[in-house]
């Protein structure tokens, strides 16, 4: 199986209501996509988000890193030649990360196809379902409890909160949403960055002498700040996940290494695709350190290439993947089943995604 072409495209789709988070609002998933053909039937697809606060990449900058640099590189190369392939994809330019992401899903894709396997036996066959939490957008408080309560009564068991914006008024927003959807839903605290290492000890402490029961929070500094997340780490009870601060498996290390952090949150997007990935779920093994599974704001398409690595890991024991749950409409054709709060996977070859609607770019 020759790899003949990637072709490029675009999708755009509206959400349920704005994202918002500390760092932006957004209101449609407008994400690019790809194609990549063979000499056979086979077509593996991959997407992704312009998201220029935390990867740095814009639409345009995608399209140019798969068009200019990617691209020429890998056309005529083997799918059977993984690492020949990923070591390509990886040299040909730095960083670009959710550029790599979309053709590495795409190879992916292809191989289990090759193969007639659904993607997540092929990477391990873990397990055939996830439970996902839902992201509750920072609004004002009224809005929010109302939103978690909507998210609750859909069957959803875990919320995800954004903060971050406003400090110490951050503890009442956590406070009035646990006291209206009560003990039993696990919160999981998400501050984008949002918090410097002081106000972090003590807003994370004012929710513990509080009891709010919060199952982690993440990222609460600056993703650069790795000595600020280690003195937050060291002076609260509630684990504390690392996001933005882990790009690849080498931050992957320094961080657990320097106990920087309890958690690790792997995102496609950040690590350049499955390849790296996997590298990062090894290393989490090897020191014993579980990780989440997350999504920017994407589509079907990617969420369901996360899903199977996720499937496949047992290493990955928490899952964020609520992207096509924020969409109001699923354009896709095949791929794993996503009911509210339940991702169950499919036994299709691949990804599963049979057809993908985008608007091709010349």
């Amino acid at each position: 199986m020759i790899i003949k072409d990637i072709e490029l495209g675009v999708i755009n789709i509206p959400l349920a209501r704005p994202f918002k988070t500390a760092l932006r609002t957004v209101e449609y998933v407008e994400d690019v996509v790809i194609k990549v053909t063979t000499d056979t039937e086979f077509s593996g697809y991959g997407e992704a988000p312009p998201t220029a606060v935390i990867t740095g990449e814009t639409k345009g900058s995608i399209i140019t890193a798969i068009r200019d640099f990617i691209k020429p590189a890998l056309i005529g190369m083997d799918i059977d030649n993984l690492d020949g392939i990923f070591h390509k994809l990886h040299s040909c330019m730095v960083k670009n990360t959710s550029a790599k992401a979309a053709v590495d899903m795409a190879i992916y894709d292809l191989y289990a196809k090759k193969y007639q396997t659904p993607l997540y036996k092929v990477l391990g066959g873990n397990k055939t379902e996830l439970e996902t939490d839902l992201t509750i957008s920072v609004n004002p408080i009224p809005e929010m409890v109302a939103d978690s309560l909507d998210a609750v009564g859909k069957g959803y068991k875990i919320l995800k909160i954004k903060v971050g914006k406003e400090g110490l008024k951050d503890v009442e927003r956590i406070a009035a949403i646990r006291e209206a959807v009560g003990p039993d839903i696990n919160i999981r605290v998400d501050a984008n960055q949002g918090w410097n290492a002081k106000q972090s000890v003590q807003i994370i402490t004012a929710m513990e002498d509080r009891g709010l029961n919060i199952e982690l929070v993440e990222q609460p500094v600056p993703a650069h700040d790795l000595k600020g997340m280690k003195f937050v780490t060291g002076h609260v009870n509630t684990p504390i996940l690392a996001d933005e601060s882990v790009f690849s498996p080498e931050d992957a290390i320094s961080i657990i290494r320097e106990g920087a952090a309890d958690l690790i949150n792997i995102k496609l997007m950040k690590t350049g695709g499955i390849y790296n990935a996997l590298k990062i779920c090894s290393i989490a093994e090897i020191y014993g350190v579980e990780c989440m599974i997350g999504c920017m704001l994407e589509s079907k398409l990617s969420v369901s290439a996360a899903a199977h690595l996720a499937a496949a890991k047992s290493v990955i024991t928490r899952a964020d993947l609520d992207g096509p749950s924020l969409c109001k409409a699923d354009p896709f054709v095949g791929g794993p089943i996503y009911d509210e709060n339940m991702i169950r996977m499919v036994n299709e070859p691949g990804i599963g995604i049979e057809s993908v609607p985008f608007q091709v770019i010349d």
